[in-house]
């Protein structure tokens, strides 16, 4: 019965994020190569979604 901790132990060292050199947020995959806040490495558009924004199309008077 001892799962958790000692599997939760040996990730403990190892870097997944780093700071990313557009946003400057710690969201910058090493191995995916990719910012997860602004999609840098993916493209030069960067990362936007519809559901981000909301719009005026469902407004009622």
């Amino acid at each position: 019965m001892s799962k958790g901790t000692a599997s939760m132990g040996k990730k403990s060292g190892k870097k997944t994020h780093i700071l990313c050199r557009r946003c400057g947020g710690h969201s910058y995959h090493i191995r995916k190569k990719r910012c997860g806040h602004c999609g840098y490495g993916s493209g030069s558009r960067g990362r936007k979604y519809a559901w981000q924004t909301k719009t005026s199309a469902g407004k009622k008077k």
